[in-house]
């Protein structure tokens, strides 16, 4: 599979974030050459949590067993459960000691720690999954996943009784809010009268506040139970109550087995790949990369069969015109939970608009 590369302008200004010096250049570092033949090369991950979550950080480290069995002479060396923050910076440094050619970090609170250790190590390539900063050796990797969450609203819309779906959401940053609207504007899609209702755990890993999350949005009526989080706990709350859930990350339908509907998933292992076949080339170079349904970096897991066909082959006809780029999540009109009109008729949102959208549509009931 071959990645496009997307050069994204980031807004300084919604997130405080200012990009270094070099943002956006393509030109690759004097000090890059490429790996020797039959040379072992090491690559390193920061991971926010462990791979036994079967959410998030388990997706990414499928994607790193991945890469191994595709590219004889990779050392994969991986630090789990690392804090953002000092512990972060630490962590990454520790790596670049440690000899790797290529560190990866995966989550967004670990752009400030990447920053300063790339500047360290200029030598090295930098890898900061959903981050923002880029630089000379620091690159920004993630995926439209709203695109596959939008596809998972139409099915929660079109399962829910009541009207009333519940999203278990972990912090209040754009990445988030974009997956909660994409999701919200789907399940609208094919049921007009659906309202979402939003919990936020300001965490993103913690299996008890996530059940508990959804215990209350259950309590509170909700019949279909979706998430932003990183472990299973809301598809076990919902499958405990009788009720329908919406997984994330990965499949998650064996946790919940008769409860769970989809799930909008990652896919990086092609990603990895390619990433560190380029360091051992000397073609690496820094970017922004936001890669779509299109590329196989996201997609929607197997539909239950719970879920009427006629819906099933509406979810297919939305995800081929995404994939064609014949439409998107965003285009309008898209209204906001305010009343104010974001894009009008016809209107597509742009790439920059996305990433910093601090805003619900109309429809979610939760405040930022």
């Amino acid at each position: 599979m071959k990645f496009k590369k997307i050069a994204v302008v980031m807004l300084a200004v919604m997130l405080l974030c200012i990009f270094a010096a070099g943002c956006g250049k393509d030109a690759q570092p004097e000090s890059q050459a490429p790996v020797e033949q039959g040379e072992t090369i090491k690559v390193g991950w920061v991971y926010i949590g462990v791979p036994g979550d079967h959410g998030w950080t388990y997706a990414h480290d499928q994607g790193r067993k991945y890469l191994e069995e595709a590219i004889p002479g990779v050392e994969s060396i991986k630090l789990e459960n690392v804090p953002e923050g000092a512990d972060a910076e630490r962590s990454f440094e520790q790596l670049a000691q440690e000899g790797c050619s290529i560190i990866f970090g995966t989550s967004f609170g670990y752009g400030d720690a990447m920053l300063a250790v790339a500047q360290k190590y200029p030598e090295v390539k930098f890898m900061h999954a959903t981050g923002l900063q880029t630089a000379e050796n620091l690159s920004t990797y993630f995926g439209r996943i709203y695109q596959a969450r939008y596809l998972s609203g139409m099915v929660a819309g079109a399962m829910t009784e009541n009207n009333q779906l519940g999203y278990v959401a972990a912090l209040p940053i754009p990445e988030v809010v974009r997956g909660i609207n994409a999701f919200t504007l789907g399940a609208q899609s094919v049921n007009p009268d659906v309202k979402v209702k939003v919990v936020w755990t300001n965490t993103w890993f913690d299996p008890t506040k996530e059940k508990e999350a959804a215990k209350s949005l259950l309590e509170a009526g909700c019949d279909v139970i979706a998430q932003h989080q990183d472990t299973t706990e809301p598809q076990v709350a919902a499958e405990e109550a009788g009720k329908y859930c919406v997984g994330y990350n990965n499949d998650m339908r064996p946790f919940a087995p008769e409860g769970n509907l989809t799930s909008p998933i990652w896919n990086w292992g092609p990603f990895y790949v390619e990433t560190v076949q380029s360091v051992i080339d000397g073609t690496w170079s820094s970017q922004a990369y936001w890669g779509g349904l299109d590329e196989g970096i996201v997609d929607l897991a197997p539909i239950n069969e719970k879920v009427p066909l006629e819906l099933v082959e509406q979810v297919e006809v939305k995800k081929q015109a995404m994939i064609n780029k014949e439409w998107d999540v965003f285009t309008g009109p898209v209204i906001a939970q305010d009343g104010s009109e974001k894009a009008a008729e016809g209107q597509v949102l742009s790439d920059e608009e996305m990433l910093s959208m601090e805003w619900f549509v109309a429809g979610v009931e939760g405040k930022i």
